[in-house]
Order: C-alpha cells, then structure tokens, then sequence
C-alpha cells in the first residue's frame, strides 16, 4: 500500500488550517526515506533591518526547491538567483535548510516568501515576514498662540510607525488626557495626540513633554520636550533711589520690565513738563545729574507690547543742603509708640477694674457677719 502524500492531506484540511499544523502533518507522514517535506518560519524584523527567510527540507533527495517572494517571483532556483535584486542573497543551501537574506528591508517587503520542493508533487510553506516601523521623535505643533486669560491647543505627532505608536502627553510628572487619532497610509500609522490647557501668566515656561511608546523600542521611549510660550501684557516698576536727595546729588532711576513678548522700547516722560536738559535716558535707567529743585515733579516710565501697556510714576523732591528732613523712618517708630502705650494703659485698667472688684468683695464679706451672728 502506498503511503498517502502529505500534499494531498494538507489540501484535504479544512480551509483555516493553520501553518504549524500543516507543517505538524509534515513531518508525521514523512516517515518513509523517500518521503520529502519542506517547513518554513515567520520572520519579523525592523525597518531598514536584515531579514532571514530560512526553508527546512526533509529527507531531501535533491528535489528542486524554489522560493519566490509575495508577488509569487522566483527568488532562487536551486540556489541560483532568478530574480535581479541584489538585496536579496543566498547564504546557505544544504541538504537541511535552505536560508536567504533580504537586506534594508521596507514595508513593502512584507509577505509570504513561499518555500516550494518539486517531487513527484509540489509540497510548500509559506515564511511570513513582518515589518515593525518604530516610530521617530515626535513633533509638537502649536494651532494659536498662547495668551494669559486663554487656552493653547498643543498636538503631539508620530508620522510613521507600525504597529501604531502610543502617544502621552505628561506635565509635572502627570499624563494629561488628550484626544488621539490615527490615519494608516501604505500598511503604517500617522499618530496624534491633542490637548487643551487654561493658559496664564505663570504658565510661561511651564515644561511638557511629549512621549511616543512602540514594541519594536523595548520598553524605551522617544521624547519631545516643549514649553509654553505665553503671552501677556507688560508690567513697570520703578526701582526708586534710596535716602534724601539734596540740590547738587544725582539721580537714577531704574525702570524694571516683564512682559511677553518683553516691551523693547521704554518711555521716560515728566507729567506737565518736559524732561531736564540734563537728564540721560539709557533703556531702563535714567538719570539726572546735580540735581536742583527745578527737578521736582513726576516722572513717569511707560511700555507696551501688542498685548497692553503699563506705566509707573516717581515723584521727585529735591532738598536744599542745610533743609532739617523728617524721614519716613520716623513714622514707624511713633507707630510703635502709640502701640506700646495703649498696651500699657489697657494692662493698667485691667489692673484698676480687678483691685476694685477685689475691694468690693471683701466688703461685702464684712456686711454679712452681723447677720450670721445674730441667727
């Protein structure tokens, strides 16, 4: 009785039998010496990788063997290229296995490579090769611009990857929740992950990273570091001299400024009048030297960036050189007087009320003692 052929059986198999199970009933059948069978692996491998597509031969006798690519070319005849595409090479050819290489490989590639002995009937296996696309750093793309008192939608982006990467968005150590998408282009994934954040002044600067998650980086991950860039109107203050200034002493007056953008031109300007002939402007500082009573008045810094304006104001008040000044530091001190001494006066009527209570008491102790003695 002749021994049933495998090819035969596997064709007999119901429709979803699987590749190990084909190949399972393979090698049980091949049990004569004659009898050849071929198994094949599935191969996954990075974009840009080498793969190794390797057939197993079984009781080979020096049947042909054949293995074409997904578009069911013939690669290799026997060991001999058929097919011009130097990527691929033949690098063993025994009586065992049979293995090629495919070199820079792209998703394009992917595909059963089909692993095919000529006998008196044609076994095959199929290799399946898969193509894993990590994915790049991804970018951060800002739709409008960040004003305090709004919001700013930031979305995180991973062009290319396969499978699909995960996005995160993470601040302060914290993932903020985001709406995903994906889009698939030529078998790979374009990712994005949007939020919206509450924006403030305080917000400038604040650091957000954005983090990109995919099998094929073993557990690493491809960072996208951002900070927020928030808009805000200006803010001015003078940063005043200290101590009394007195006919002949100079001035200077620093004008200190934040905003976002930072204000680039700053105003010196004297209410009512116009500035000192001898006064110098130089960006934030200005400054008067030899100072007179002519000198007195307000003088006011100003700047603007498109987002508001701010002012702030010095009243000037030059002394002659022999004047008797009372500082401001005085005030404090007859502040803390006045305190002291109404500490003291309300220690001295608690003491009053408690003597007088004390007093009374006692007399009217005294009161009672006829009475009781009378009883």
């Amino acid at each position: 009785m002749r021994p049933v052929r495998s090819s035969v059986l596997c064709h007999l198999l119901p429709a979803p039998c699987s590749l190990a199970l084909r190949s399972l009933v393979l090698v049980l059948l091949c049990i004569t010496p004659r009898c050849q069978a071929v198994q094949a692996e599935n191969v996954t491998v990075l974009e840009g990788g080498t793969a190794e597509i390797s057939c197993r031969l079984q009781n080979y006798d020096g049947s042909i063997v054949v293995i074409q690519n997904p578009r069911r070319q013939t690669l290799f005849f026997n060991g001999t290229r058929a097919l011009k595409d130097d990527r691929f090479q033949m690098v063993l050819f025994s009586t065992r296995l049979v293995r090629i290489t495919l070199t820079n490989v792209s998703v394009s590639d992917e595909g059963g490579y089909f692993c095919q002995l000529y006998t008196d009937a044609t076994h095959h296996q199929v290799a399946t090769l898969s193509v894993s696309v990590p994915p790049e750093t991804p970018t951060v793309e800002v739709e409008q611009e960040a004003v305090e008192g709004g919001k700013v939608k930031l979305t995180c982006m991973s062009p290319r990857s396969k499978p699909a990467a995960t996005l995160r968005w993470i601040r302060n150590g914290r993932e903020i929740a985001g709406v995903e998408s994906q889009v698939v282009s030529a078998k790979t994934f374009s990712v994005s992950n949007t939020i919206q954040l509450p924006v403030e002044r305080k917000d400038n600067g604040a650091a957000l990273s954005c983090e990109a998650f995919h099998p094929a980086l073993g557990g690493q991950k491809r960072i996208r570091h951002y900070r927020l860039d928030v808009n805000f109107a200006p803010t001015v203050r003078i940063v005043p001299p200290s101590g009394i200034l007195r006919e002949g002493d100079s001035l200077s007056l620093t004008c200190s400024v934040s905003g976002n953008p930072l204000p680039r031109n700053i105003q010196w300007s004297k209410i009512n009048e116009s500035l000192p002939e001898r006064a110098e402007i130089s960006g934030p500082t200005f400054q008067i030297s030899r100072l007179s009573q002519s000198h007195n008045g307000t003088y006011l810094c100003q700047a603007q960036n498109n987002y508001g304006r701010a002012a702030d104001h010095y009243t000037l008040l030059v002394y002659e050189p022999g004047a008797v000044v009372e500082t401001h530091s005085a005030v404090p001190y007859a502040v803390i007087g006045g305190v002291l001494a109404l500490l003291v006066f309300t220690v001295i009527c608690v003491l009053i009320v408690t003597i007088w209570c004390s007093v009374r008491q006692k007399g009217s102790y005294r009161t009672r003692e006829p009475i009781l003695a009378w009883y």
